[in-house]
């Protein structure tokens, strides 16, 4: 009889896992609590135009993932981002950036293709708009409720995929009478996380700069502005003649502006950018969309060897902050090798 797997997460590292267990004697089931895949990773379509409002790109910057995304997975669509990325410094200062060899990858659909391959390699079952609510250990198995008080199956293991704050509230409503809930929830909810807003603006115009994009690397008080990416750099993601800007807003900014009216909070980010582009056109938009991201990136990891006891449960974890790494190939890669650790654990 195949073991049964319960993924909690249709992000990267859940479409990672579910895709290295896929010639394992293992049944599949995931658990997705939104209406797509690829978790922050996501991609949205409006007027014509296709663009990625969470990471921006998967770079080469781990050899199995770039073996996957080139070999293993088709290639039809896949777009290599050619154009650098500059930096600039917490005055707003712009500056070439470094030369490197890596790659930077998405698809003229969106990174949401990502996953969506993953997945369709596989035989896993994708639960989407089912929330898991409520984890019950029975004896050697899992139990999976959802927030509807629904059993949605027992399963021999459980892989636990969404942010570490949210993965750590999993566990503290978990049923699970054993000291290591306690100590593993600990763990996971000691690893930081910083909220960022994504802004997106449009413009009926091209933008003449050199860079794809321009990042804050600066080291005193910040900037307001993180990151600043052009859409228009990606085959296939914006019509000619026109560009749309990625703004993602620093941490600090963002936390303070969370709740703030969302008008309120595109005129700023409108504003910050124009200023930081040195261009005044960029102040008006002719049309903008927005995302609160309240985890986005994780700030480290778990402390070495605090998830370890965790698989003498039937339990494993993967994401971003498994690596401790705010990068889409590490998500990835924790996904590859948590699903290894899956197969050889059976």
């Amino acid at each position: 009889m195949s073991s049964t797997v319960a993924v909690v997460g249709a992000g990267a590292a859940g479409a990672a896992a579910a895709y290295a267990l896929r010639d394992s004697p293992v049944d599949v089931t995931v658990f997705e609590k939104s209406g797509g895949v690829c978790g922050r990773a996501a991609t949205r379509r409006a007027s014509g135009c296709t663009y990625e409002y969470g990471a921006n790109y998967l770079k080469s910057d781990d050899e199995r993932v770039s073996e996957l995304v080139t070999e293993e997975l088709s290639t039809d669509g896949l777009v290599d981002v050619t154009e650098p990325v500059w930096t600039f410094d917490d005055d707003g200062k712009v500056s070439e950036g470094e030369e490197t060899n890596d790659q930077m990858w998405t698809y003229e659909s969106g990174l949401t293709q990502l996953a969506k391959r993953l997945f369709a390699a596989t035989d896993a079952s994708v639960h989407r708009h089912t929330q898991v609510e409520t984890l019950v250990r029975d004896d050697e198995t899992w139990r999976v409720v959802d927030d509807e008080g629904d059993d949605r199956g027992t399963f021999d293991a459980l892989v636990l995929t969404p942010p570490a704050p949210q993965t750590a509230d999993l566990l503290g409503q978990a049923e699970w009478e054993h000291g290591d809930c306690r100590d593993l929830r600990k763990s996971i909810a000691q690893v930081p996380f910083r909220t960022v807003i994504s802004i997106v603006l449009h413009y009926p115009f091209e933008l003449d700069v050199p860079y794809y994009a321009l990042v804050n690397e600066g080291e005193g008080e910040g900037h307001d502005v993180g990151w600043v990416a052009r859409e228009e750099c990606k085959t296939g993601h914006v019509p000619d003649g026109e560009s749309l800007l990625l703004v993602q807003m620093a941490p600090d900014w963002s936390a303070e502006y969370y709740h703030q009216p969302a008008p309120s909070i595109v005129d700023a980010a409108a504003e910050k950018t124009a200023a930081l582009l040195d261009d005044e056109r960029l102040d008006t938009p002719d049309w903008t969309d927005h995302q609160h991201w309240r985890y986005a990136l994780p700030n480290g990891g778990p402390a070495v060897g605090a998830l370890d006891d965790a698989t003498e449960h039937d339990l494993f974890f993967a994401g971003d902050w498994v690596a401790g790494d705010a990068r889409l190939h590490a998500a990835v890669r924790s996904g590859l090798e948590t699903g290894d650790a899956v197969a050889d654990h059976f």
